[in-house]
């Protein structure tokens, strides 16, 4: 599948629609889930255009992964979550909607239901305070 330059993700590294940022480099972006799984579900992307793993670029993809891994564990503290859940879908069959590559990072606790990634968008106002939590852990 060759990229489309129109997906969400790459109109958000545009900054043609707004999200709520978490995190920034040079090669990365990290930004609330606008559907979350969980309070704090937050996406990982990489600045490269990438439909899916296969095709990142092997820096890109290390880029990404070193900035899961810090959001991860910033997740993990804002949140105070016991279990910390990294998925990454490549295809339409694995569940991917969005065909630019990215990890999702979901905290999880014991007993608690898993959300699907369909209905209603979260609260702006909700997803405001839970990107300023994680930015506080990152410092």
């Amino acid at each position: 599948m060759a990229y489309d330059t129109d997906n969400i993700f790459a109109r958000i590294l545009r900054g043609e629609i707004p999200c709520h940022r978490v995190y920034e480099d040079a090669d990365t972006l990290a930004f609330l889930d606008i559907m979350p799984k969980a309070d704090g579900h937050t996406l990982v992307i990489p600045k490269a255009a990438a439909t899916d793993l296969y095709g990142a670029p092997p820096e890109a993809l290390a880029a990404t992964i070193r900035t899961t891994q810090r959001i991860a564990a910033a997740v993990r503290k804002a949140f105070d979550a016991p279990g910390i859940m990294i998925a990454q879908l490549n295809g339409a069959a694995a569940g991917q909607s969005v065909f630019h590559m990215h990890f999702h990072v979901i905290p999880r606790y014991a007993g608690e239901d898993f959300r699907m990634h369909v209905g209603p968008k979260a609260d702006n106002t909700v997803l405001a305070a839970h990107a300023a939590r994680i930015r506080a852990a990152l410092e």
